[in-house]
Protein backbone atom coordinates (compact mmCIF):
# COMPACT_ATOMS: atom_id res chain seq x y z
CA UNK A 1 0.00 0.00 0.00
CA UNK A 2 1.35 3.38 -1.14
CA UNK A 3 1.99 5.72 1.83
CA UNK A 4 -0.31 9.21 1.26
CA UNK A 5 2.91 11.58 2.08
CA UNK A 6 2.26 14.36 4.96
CA UNK A 7 1.08 17.98 3.48
CA UNK A 8 3.25 20.09 4.39
CA UNK A 9 2.64 22.77 7.20
CA UNK A 10 2.64 25.86 4.55
CA UNK A 11 0.94 28.49 6.79
CA UNK A 12 3.64 27.70 9.55
CA UNK A 13 6.51 28.01 7.21
CA UNK A 14 4.84 31.22 5.82
CA UNK A 15 4.52 32.85 9.62
CA UNK A 16 8.67 32.03 9.86
CA UNK A 17 9.93 32.78 6.92
CA UNK A 18 8.01 35.20 4.88
CA UNK A 19 7.35 39.12 5.45
CA UNK A 20 4.19 39.94 3.02
CA UNK A 21 3.50 43.78 1.42
CA UNK A 22 1.43 46.01 2.40
CA UNK A 23 0.55 44.15 5.65
CA UNK A 24 0.96 44.45 9.29
CA UNK A 25 3.46 41.38 9.73
CA UNK A 26 1.91 41.11 13.44
CA UNK A 27 -1.63 40.42 13.38
CA UNK A 28 -1.02 38.40 10.30
CA UNK A 29 1.57 36.16 12.19
CA UNK A 30 -2.12 36.04 14.25
CA UNK A 31 -4.28 34.91 11.73
CA UNK A 32 -4.44 31.45 9.58
CA UNK A 33 -3.21 32.83 6.41
CA UNK A 34 -5.28 32.59 3.14
CA UNK A 35 -3.14 30.37 0.72
CA UNK A 36 -3.81 30.50 -2.73
CA UNK A 37 -3.04 27.76 -4.67
CA UNK A 38 -4.98 27.46 -7.81
CA UNK A 39 -6.88 29.85 -10.17
CA UNK A 40 -9.81 29.21 -12.84
CA UNK A 41 -11.52 31.47 -14.77
CA UNK A 42 -13.25 34.62 -12.38
CA UNK A 43 -12.05 32.10 -9.17
CA UNK A 44 -9.48 31.99 -7.12
CA UNK A 45 -8.99 28.38 -5.10
CA UNK A 46 -7.37 27.82 -1.58
CA UNK A 47 -5.31 25.01 -0.34
CA UNK A 48 -8.50 23.85 1.41
CA UNK A 49 -10.33 23.83 -2.02
CA UNK A 50 -12.66 26.57 -1.23
CA UNK A 51 -13.05 29.07 -3.67
CA UNK A 52 -13.57 33.13 -4.28
CA UNK A 53 -14.57 35.28 -6.84
CA UNK A 54 -11.13 37.23 -7.40
CA UNK A 55 -12.45 40.76 -7.00
CA UNK A 56 -9.35 42.78 -7.46
CA UNK A 57 -8.21 41.04 -10.46
CA UNK A 58 -5.24 39.43 -8.09
CA UNK A 59 -4.07 43.74 -7.70
CA UNK A 60 -5.54 44.48 -11.07
CA UNK A 61 -3.31 42.51 -13.11
CA UNK A 62 -5.39 39.67 -14.30
CA UNK A 63 -7.73 40.30 -17.85
CA UNK A 64 -9.01 37.37 -18.91
CA UNK A 65 -9.27 35.36 -16.02
CA UNK A 66 -6.92 32.44 -14.69
CA UNK A 67 -6.08 29.62 -16.71
CA UNK A 68 -6.66 31.05 -20.17
CA UNK A 69 -5.83 28.48 -22.40
CA UNK A 70 -4.17 30.81 -24.79
CA UNK A 71 -1.84 32.80 -22.55
CA UNK A 72 -1.24 28.85 -20.81
CA UNK A 73 -0.19 27.68 -24.31
CA UNK A 74 1.82 30.81 -24.90
CA UNK A 75 4.10 30.91 -21.90
CA UNK A 76 4.94 26.84 -22.79
CA UNK A 77 5.42 27.18 -26.18
CA UNK A 78 8.02 29.85 -25.25
CA UNK A 79 9.61 27.47 -22.75
CA UNK A 80 10.77 25.19 -25.34
CA UNK A 81 12.38 27.93 -27.03
CA UNK A 82 14.48 30.34 -24.34
CA UNK A 83 13.40 31.81 -20.84
CA UNK A 84 15.44 34.59 -20.65
CA UNK A 85 18.88 36.04 -22.59
CA UNK A 86 19.82 39.69 -21.66
CA UNK A 87 18.41 42.65 -23.99
CA UNK A 88 21.78 44.66 -23.39
CA UNK A 89 23.29 44.65 -26.77
CA UNK A 90 21.04 41.34 -27.81
CA UNK A 91 17.21 41.12 -28.68
CA UNK A 92 14.50 38.23 -29.35
CA UNK A 93 11.75 37.52 -31.71
CA UNK A 94 9.00 38.01 -28.82
CA UNK A 95 10.21 41.46 -27.36
CA UNK A 96 10.47 42.74 -30.96
CA UNK A 97 6.94 41.52 -32.13
CA UNK A 98 5.44 42.74 -29.10
CA UNK A 99 6.97 46.01 -29.53
CA UNK A 100 5.51 46.85 -33.06
CA UNK A 101 1.49 45.69 -31.62
CA UNK A 102 2.39 47.97 -28.52
CA UNK A 103 3.05 51.09 -30.92
CA UNK A 104 0.16 49.80 -33.08
CA UNK A 105 -2.33 50.14 -30.47
CA UNK A 106 -0.71 53.14 -28.53
CA UNK A 107 -1.77 56.51 -28.68
CA UNK A 108 -0.79 57.74 -32.19
CA UNK A 109 2.54 59.37 -32.04
CA UNK A 110 4.18 56.76 -29.38
CA UNK A 111 6.62 55.03 -31.43
CA UNK A 112 9.35 53.37 -28.84
CA UNK A 113 9.36 50.93 -26.62
CA UNK A 114 11.79 50.28 -23.65
CA UNK A 115 11.00 47.23 -21.44
CA UNK A 116 11.47 46.81 -17.64
CA UNK A 117 10.05 44.64 -14.95
CA UNK A 118 6.59 46.40 -12.82
CA UNK A 119 5.25 49.53 -13.03
CA UNK A 120 7.74 51.26 -10.69
CA UNK A 121 10.43 50.38 -12.97
CA UNK A 122 8.22 52.42 -16.23
CA UNK A 123 7.55 55.13 -14.37
CA UNK A 124 11.69 55.65 -13.02
CA UNK A 125 12.11 55.12 -16.37
CA UNK A 126 9.86 57.65 -17.67
CA UNK A 127 11.15 60.09 -14.98
CA UNK A 128 14.86 59.67 -16.10
CA UNK A 129 14.69 59.87 -19.74
CA UNK A 130 12.44 62.78 -19.15
CA UNK A 131 15.33 64.57 -17.25
CA UNK A 132 17.93 63.37 -19.90
CA UNK A 133 15.92 64.42 -22.67
CA UNK A 134 15.92 68.06 -21.52
CA UNK A 135 19.74 68.00 -20.92
CA UNK A 136 20.12 66.85 -24.39
CA UNK A 137 17.68 68.41 -26.66
CA UNK A 138 16.94 71.47 -25.49
CA UNK A 139 19.57 73.05 -22.94
CA UNK A 140 18.19 76.24 -23.45
CA UNK A 141 14.73 75.92 -21.88
CA UNK A 142 16.69 76.03 -18.70
CA UNK A 143 17.21 72.95 -15.81
CA UNK A 144 14.39 71.34 -15.85
CA UNK A 145 14.95 68.64 -13.25
CA UNK A 146 11.70 68.84 -11.36
CA UNK A 147 8.25 67.29 -11.87
CA UNK A 148 4.76 68.40 -11.29
CA UNK A 149 2.21 66.04 -10.03
CA UNK A 150 -1.05 65.17 -7.80
CA UNK A 151 -1.55 65.22 -4.30
CA UNK A 152 -2.91 61.73 -3.13
CA UNK A 153 -0.64 60.19 -6.00
CA UNK A 154 0.89 57.07 -6.20
CA UNK A 155 3.23 56.01 -8.90
CA UNK A 156 4.88 52.84 -7.63
CA UNK A 157 7.28 52.29 -4.51
CA UNK A 158 10.85 52.78 -5.63
CA UNK A 159 12.30 56.19 -4.73
CA UNK A 160 12.30 57.86 -7.89
CA UNK A 161 7.82 56.54 -8.26
CA UNK A 162 7.32 57.89 -4.25
CA UNK A 163 8.84 61.21 -5.15
CA UNK A 164 6.32 62.43 -7.62
CA UNK A 165 3.41 60.46 -5.09
CA UNK A 166 1.98 61.84 -2.39
CA UNK A 167 0.07 59.18 -0.32
CA UNK A 168 1.23 60.71 2.94
CA UNK A 169 0.37 56.94 5.08
CA UNK A 170 2.92 55.16 2.70
CA UNK A 171 5.20 57.73 2.39
CA UNK A 172 6.20 60.43 4.90
CA UNK A 173 9.02 57.97 6.41
CA UNK A 174 10.95 58.12 3.58
CA UNK A 175 10.79 61.91 2.82
CA UNK A 176 14.47 62.06 3.35
CA UNK A 177 15.57 60.11 0.32
CA UNK A 178 13.56 61.81 -2.39
CA UNK A 179 14.09 64.45 -4.70
CA UNK A 180 12.02 67.90 -4.50
CA UNK A 181 8.55 68.02 -6.56
CA UNK A 182 5.88 70.22 -7.05
CA UNK A 183 1.94 69.19 -6.06
CA UNK A 184 -1.70 70.70 -7.27
CA UNK A 185 -4.67 69.32 -5.66
CA UNK A 186 -6.78 66.32 -7.07
CA UNK A 187 -9.81 66.66 -9.20
CA UNK A 188 -11.63 64.76 -6.38
CA UNK A 189 -15.05 66.15 -7.08
CA UNK A 190 -16.94 64.13 -4.26
CA UNK A 191 -14.53 66.21 -1.48
CA UNK A 192 -13.49 69.26 -3.70
CA UNK A 193 -10.72 71.11 -2.22
CA UNK A 194 -12.13 73.94 -3.47
CA UNK A 195 -15.35 73.33 -1.92
CA UNK A 196 -17.08 73.67 -5.46
CA UNK A 197 -19.81 71.56 -7.57
CA UNK A 198 -19.01 70.08 -11.19
CA UNK A 199 -19.75 71.00 -13.33
CA UNK A 200 -20.39 74.57 -12.09
CA UNK A 201 -17.38 74.55 -10.92
CA UNK A 202 -16.11 74.94 -14.46
CA UNK A 203 -13.33 72.63 -13.64
CA UNK A 204 -11.21 75.62 -11.34
CA UNK A 205 -9.34 72.44 -9.78
CA UNK A 206 -6.74 72.56 -12.88
CA UNK A 207 -6.24 76.22 -12.09
CA UNK A 208 -3.46 75.88 -9.28
CA UNK A 209 -1.73 73.60 -11.86
CA UNK A 210 -1.68 75.63 -14.44
CA UNK A 211 -0.42 78.49 -11.96
CA UNK A 212 2.41 76.17 -11.39
CA UNK A 213 3.05 75.41 -14.95
CA UNK A 214 3.10 79.02 -15.33
CA UNK A 215 5.48 79.85 -12.98
CA UNK A 216 7.53 77.34 -13.01
CA UNK A 217 7.95 75.70 -16.02
CA UNK A 218 11.39 76.51 -16.69
CA UNK A 219 12.40 73.84 -13.93
CA UNK A 220 10.05 71.38 -15.08
CA UNK A 221 10.43 68.25 -16.90
CA UNK A 222 7.65 66.80 -16.37
CA UNK A 223 3.97 66.55 -15.41
CA UNK A 224 3.03 63.05 -14.45
CA UNK A 225 -0.36 61.86 -13.76
CA UNK A 226 -2.99 58.88 -14.15
CA UNK A 227 -5.04 59.22 -16.74
CA UNK A 228 -8.77 59.66 -15.74
CA UNK A 229 -8.93 57.54 -11.95
CA UNK A 230 -6.36 58.28 -9.50
CA UNK A 231 -6.57 54.54 -8.30
CA UNK A 232 -4.78 53.69 -5.12
CA UNK A 233 -5.74 57.15 -3.84
CA UNK A 234 -9.25 55.92 -3.59
CA UNK A 235 -10.44 55.26 -7.73
CA UNK A 236 -11.54 59.00 -7.84
CA UNK A 237 -12.46 59.73 -11.30
CA UNK A 238 -11.73 63.00 -12.91
CA UNK A 239 -13.77 65.53 -14.77
CA UNK A 240 -14.37 64.84 -18.45
CA UNK A 241 -11.93 67.13 -20.53
CA UNK A 242 -9.27 67.44 -17.09
CA UNK A 243 -6.82 65.37 -19.32
CA UNK A 244 -7.36 67.18 -22.37
CA UNK A 245 -6.76 70.22 -20.54
CA UNK A 246 -3.50 69.41 -19.05
CA UNK A 247 -2.46 67.94 -22.42
CA UNK A 248 -2.59 71.76 -23.99
CA UNK A 249 -1.34 73.26 -20.51
CA UNK A 250 2.14 70.75 -21.18
CA UNK A 251 2.34 72.05 -25.08
CA UNK A 252 1.83 75.57 -24.10
CA UNK A 253 4.74 75.91 -21.15
CA UNK A 254 6.81 73.53 -22.87
CA UNK A 255 6.59 70.47 -20.10
CA UNK A 256 6.23 66.83 -20.82
CA UNK A 257 3.31 64.92 -20.06
CA UNK A 258 4.17 61.63 -18.65
CA UNK A 259 0.87 59.04 -17.91
CA UNK A 260 0.98 56.59 -15.49
CA UNK A 261 -1.09 53.70 -17.33
CA UNK A 262 -0.26 51.18 -15.20
CA UNK A 263 -3.55 50.77 -13.33
CA UNK A 264 -5.74 52.15 -16.17
CA UNK A 265 -4.46 50.55 -18.91
CA UNK A 266 -5.36 47.48 -21.03
CA UNK A 267 -9.36 47.68 -21.16
CA UNK A 268 -10.05 48.75 -17.62
CA UNK A 269 -11.88 52.30 -18.32
CA UNK A 270 -13.17 50.74 -21.51
CA UNK A 271 -10.49 51.92 -24.31
CA UNK A 272 -7.10 49.96 -24.25
CA UNK A 273 -5.46 53.04 -22.46
CA UNK A 274 -7.47 55.39 -20.57
CA UNK A 275 -5.82 58.62 -22.79
CA UNK A 276 -7.81 57.69 -25.30
CA UNK A 277 -10.86 58.48 -23.96
CA UNK A 278 -10.19 61.99 -24.73
CA UNK A 279 -7.86 61.49 -27.49
CA UNK A 280 -4.74 62.62 -25.38
CA UNK A 281 -0.91 61.45 -26.58
CA UNK A 282 1.38 61.93 -24.00
CA UNK A 283 5.19 62.25 -24.33
CA UNK A 284 5.88 59.56 -22.19
CA UNK A 285 3.75 56.24 -21.17
CA UNK A 286 4.63 54.01 -18.40
CA UNK A 287 2.65 50.30 -18.77
CA UNK A 288 2.42 47.23 -17.04
CA UNK A 289 -0.26 45.04 -14.66
CA UNK A 290 -2.33 44.23 -17.44
CA UNK A 291 0.28 43.86 -19.69
CA UNK A 292 0.41 39.96 -19.90
CA UNK A 293 -2.74 39.15 -18.72
CA UNK A 294 -1.44 39.03 -15.18
CA UNK A 295 0.86 36.00 -15.86
CA UNK A 296 4.38 37.41 -15.72
CA UNK A 297 6.17 40.74 -14.33
CA UNK A 298 7.13 42.73 -17.29
CA UNK A 299 6.68 46.85 -18.10
CA UNK A 300 7.30 49.23 -20.76
CA UNK A 301 7.99 52.63 -21.26
CA UNK A 302 6.56 53.97 -24.26
CA UNK A 303 8.00 57.60 -26.10
CA UNK A 304 7.94 59.20 -29.14
CA UNK A 305 10.26 59.83 -32.31
CA UNK A 306 11.51 63.20 -30.88
CA UNK A 307 12.71 61.77 -27.25
CA UNK A 308 14.01 58.80 -28.83
CA UNK A 309 16.35 60.98 -31.33
CA UNK A 310 17.51 63.30 -28.71
CA UNK A 311 19.59 60.22 -27.14
CA UNK A 312 21.01 59.10 -30.93
CA UNK A 313 24.81 60.31 -30.92
CA UNK A 314 28.93 58.99 -31.14
CA UNK A 315 29.84 57.01 -28.82
CA UNK A 316 32.10 59.18 -26.84
CA UNK A 317 29.01 62.11 -26.64
CA UNK A 318 27.94 59.96 -23.56
CA UNK A 319 24.18 60.62 -24.70
CA UNK A 320 23.60 56.62 -24.19
CA UNK A 321 20.33 56.33 -21.87
CA UNK A 322 22.33 54.26 -19.22
CA UNK A 323 19.28 52.32 -17.52
CA UNK A 324 18.58 48.69 -17.71
CA UNK A 325 17.32 45.48 -15.54
CA UNK A 326 18.24 41.88 -15.61
CA UNK A 327 14.86 40.98 -17.03
CA UNK A 328 14.88 43.69 -19.10
CA UNK A 329 12.96 42.02 -22.18
CA UNK A 330 12.09 38.60 -21.27
CA UNK A 331 10.94 36.33 -23.58
CA UNK A 332 8.05 34.85 -21.49
CA UNK A 333 6.46 38.11 -20.48
CA UNK A 334 6.56 38.98 -24.52
CA UNK A 335 5.49 35.83 -25.25
CA UNK A 336 2.28 36.16 -23.02
CA UNK A 337 1.89 39.90 -23.58
CA UNK A 338 1.31 39.01 -27.11
CA UNK A 339 -0.69 35.94 -26.57
CA UNK A 340 -3.20 38.77 -24.33
CA UNK A 341 -3.11 41.27 -27.18
CA UNK A 342 -4.69 38.62 -29.52
CA UNK A 343 -7.10 37.74 -26.77
CA UNK A 344 -8.24 40.99 -27.09
CA UNK A 345 -9.02 40.81 -31.08
CA UNK A 346 -10.17 37.41 -31.19
CA UNK A 347 -12.67 37.71 -27.78
CA UNK A 348 -13.81 41.50 -29.01
CA UNK A 349 -12.84 42.50 -24.99
CA UNK A 350 -12.92 46.37 -25.42
CA UNK A 351 -16.70 45.95 -26.82
CA UNK A 352 -17.44 43.59 -23.95
CA UNK A 353 -16.02 45.73 -21.34
CA UNK A 354 -17.92 48.98 -22.16
CA UNK A 355 -21.46 46.16 -21.77
CA UNK A 356 -20.49 44.58 -19.08
CA UNK A 357 -19.59 48.40 -17.45
CA UNK A 358 -23.41 49.38 -18.22
CA UNK A 359 -24.50 46.54 -16.13
CA UNK A 360 -21.73 47.13 -13.10
CA UNK A 361 -23.78 50.66 -13.18
CA UNK A 362 -26.77 49.20 -12.67
CA UNK A 363 -25.82 46.80 -10.17
CA UNK A 364 -24.28 49.56 -8.16
CA UNK A 365 -27.02 51.14 -8.19
CA UNK A 366 -28.59 50.38 -4.90
CA UNK A 367 -25.45 50.67 -2.79
CA UNK A 368 -25.73 54.35 -3.58
CA UNK A 369 -29.10 54.42 -1.29
CA UNK A 370 -27.17 52.89 2.11
CA UNK A 371 -26.62 54.55 4.98
CA UNK A 372 -22.87 54.58 5.17
CA UNK A 373 -22.29 54.44 1.14
CA UNK A 374 -21.15 58.25 0.62
CA UNK A 375 -19.59 58.02 -3.05
CA UNK A 376 -19.42 55.41 -5.77
CA UNK A 377 -17.38 56.30 -8.38
CA UNK A 378 -16.86 54.19 -11.65
CA UNK A 379 -14.86 54.21 -15.05
CA UNK A 380 -15.06 51.06 -16.86
CA UNK A 381 -13.94 48.00 -14.60
CA UNK A 382 -12.65 50.14 -12.05
CA UNK A 383 -14.83 50.75 -9.09
CA UNK A 384 -14.37 52.86 -5.37
CA UNK A 385 -17.00 52.98 -3.10
CA UNK A 386 -16.69 55.64 -0.49
CA UNK A 387 -17.80 54.33 2.84
CA UNK A 388 -18.77 57.24 5.78
CA UNK A 389 -19.85 57.29 8.92
CA UNK A 390 -21.88 60.18 8.26
CA UNK A 391 -23.44 60.74 4.65
CA UNK A 392 -25.04 64.44 4.72
CA UNK A 393 -21.67 65.99 6.16
CA UNK A 394 -19.33 63.29 4.28
CA UNK A 395 -17.81 63.12 7.55
CA UNK A 396 -15.04 60.24 7.10
CA UNK A 397 -14.55 56.97 9.39
CA UNK A 398 -11.96 57.47 11.75
CA UNK A 399 -9.13 55.12 10.00
CA UNK A 400 -8.12 53.08 13.01
CA UNK A 401 -11.85 51.53 12.65
CA UNK A 402 -11.01 49.87 9.91
CA UNK A 403 -14.14 49.93 8.20
CA UNK A 404 -13.20 49.07 4.47
CA UNK A 405 -10.67 46.06 6.25
CA UNK A 406 -13.96 44.34 7.76
CA UNK A 407 -16.42 45.31 4.82
CA UNK A 408 -13.69 42.81 2.87
CA UNK A 409 -13.40 40.36 5.44
CA UNK A 410 -17.16 40.14 5.34
CA UNK A 411 -16.50 39.77 1.91
CA UNK A 412 -13.97 36.65 2.11
CA UNK A 413 -16.61 34.66 4.10
CA UNK A 414 -18.94 34.96 1.50
CA UNK A 415 -16.81 34.24 -1.25
CA UNK A 416 -14.89 37.25 -2.38
CA UNK A 417 -11.67 38.36 -2.14
CA UNK A 418 -11.18 42.40 -2.11
CA UNK A 419 -8.47 44.62 -1.12
CA UNK A 420 -9.92 48.11 0.24
CA UNK A 421 -8.13 51.52 -0.14
CA UNK A 422 -8.51 52.71 3.51
CA UNK A 423 -12.47 53.87 3.84
CA UNK A 424 -12.86 52.63 0.22
CA UNK A 425 -13.73 49.57 -1.18
CA UNK A 426 -12.03 49.11 -4.64
CA UNK A 427 -13.75 46.94 -7.09
CA UNK A 428 -11.71 45.71 -10.23
CA UNK A 429 -12.59 42.56 -11.75
CA UNK A 430 -11.41 40.42 -14.52
CA UNK A 431 -12.54 41.85 -18.08
CA UNK A 432 -13.87 38.10 -18.55
CA UNK A 433 -16.04 38.26 -15.68
CA UNK A 434 -19.38 36.63 -16.65
CA UNK A 435 -22.63 39.07 -16.20
CA UNK A 436 -24.03 36.14 -13.55
CA UNK A 437 -20.56 36.24 -11.74
CA UNK A 438 -20.53 39.92 -11.40
CA UNK A 439 -24.10 40.02 -10.16
CA UNK A 440 -22.68 37.92 -7.15
CA UNK A 441 -19.82 39.45 -6.99
CA UNK A 442 -22.02 42.91 -6.24
CA UNK A 443 -24.50 41.25 -4.43
CA UNK A 444 -21.88 39.52 -2.04
CA UNK A 445 -20.50 43.09 -1.42
CA UNK A 446 -23.75 44.81 -0.76
CA UNK A 447 -24.91 42.31 1.89
CA UNK A 448 -20.93 43.02 3.32
CA UNK A 449 -21.69 46.92 3.44
CA UNK A 450 -24.64 46.50 5.31
CA UNK A 451 -23.84 43.75 7.79
CA UNK A 452 -20.62 45.75 8.71
CA UNK A 453 -21.76 48.96 8.63
CA UNK A 454 -24.68 48.96 11.23
CA UNK A 455 -22.88 46.76 13.50
CA UNK A 456 -20.36 49.70 13.09
CA UNK A 457 -22.98 52.48 13.51
CA UNK A 458 -23.94 50.37 16.91
CA UNK A 459 -20.76 50.42 18.47
CA UNK A 460 -20.31 54.25 18.15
Amino acid sequence: MTRLSKRPPLAAWDHAYLWHPFTQMQEWEQDTPLIIEKGKGSYLIDTEGRRYLDGTSSIWVNLHGHRHPQLDHALTAQLRQIAHSTFLGLSNPPAIRLAKELIRIAPKGLRRVFYSDNGSTAVEVALKMAVQYWQQAQPAAGQKQSFLHLKMAYHGDTVGAVSVGNIELFHARFKPLLFPTHQAEPPYCYRCPLSLTYPSCRMACIDPLETLLKTRHRELAGVILEPLVQAAAGMMVAPPGYLARVRELCTQYNVLLIVDEVATGFGRTGKMFACQHEGVTPDLMAISKGLTGGYMPLAATLTTEEIYRAFLGRYDEWKTFFHGHSYTGNPLGCAVALANLDIFRRERTLAQVRKKSRLLARLLKPLADLTHVGDIRQCGFMVGIELVLNRQTKTPYPLEHRIGHRVAQACRLRGLLLRPLGNVIALVPPLSISPRELARMVAILHTAICETTEDSAASF
